[in-house]
């Protein structure tokens, strides 16, 4: 006999891992204001090695809306500046004589309502990775059930409980996303 509760449960690391890519992901959305963390994880190439450019320079804030990268090597300058302008196309780079100088657009409107559509959009993203694991577990316990491996009081026992941890799962989506939509739109 399958165990119903062991297919459930199989799912929330996969659940888990959905939550925190929505965090990282939604953590590099530009709201006007300079943070580090918008730019410490974009992945350079360098020699052919992808590194996190963390590890290739300092990265600091010296004004609200300015990002300042100091590669510690002057090698790492076009590999860094090629890596920023592939992951954040929207950024205004001006490359100096021993940094990076990366200003922030202003936050006007037709830029906030970009950037609300882009989180709606990594919402969605979530949602969607959350019903495909559902769905396979709901596969999973109707083939469990047809192979007589689980009674039918327990597939639907089942299905509620799965259905009960994924609205957990779709609440954490919608307060995370709710946090960086009250920051957007300040």
């Amino acid at each position: 006999m399958v165990n119903y509760k062991d297919l459930i449960n199989s799912i929330k690391p996969d659940l888990d891992n959905v939550i925190q890519h929505l965090k990282e992901d939604i953590r590099t959305i530009q709201v006007g204001r300079a943070d580090p963390s918008l730019v410490e994880n974009v992945m350079v190439d360098f020699s052919g090695i992808k590194t996190p450019l963390k590890q290739l320079a300092a990265i600091t804030c010296p004004e609200p809306r300015q990002i300042l990268i100091q590669p510690w090597d002057k090698s790492y300058f076009e590999p860094i500046e090629q890596a920023i302008h592939r992951s954040q196309e929207s950024l205004s780079l001006s490359v100096e004589e021993t940094a990076i100088r990366i200003t922030l657009p202003s936050m006007n409107e037709e830029y906030r309502k970009k950037i609300l559509r882009l989180l709606s959009q990594k919402q969605e993203e979530a949602r969607e990775s959350i019903r495909k694991w559902r769905d396979n577990v709901i596969k999973s316990i109707q083939d469990s059930f047809r192979a007589k491996e689980i009674s039918e009081d327990d597939k639907f026992r089942a299905k509620d409980e799965l259905q009960d941890l994924i609205d957990d799962y779709n609440k954490k989506v919608e307060k995370i996303v709710e946090v960086k939509r009250r920051e957007i739109e300040g």
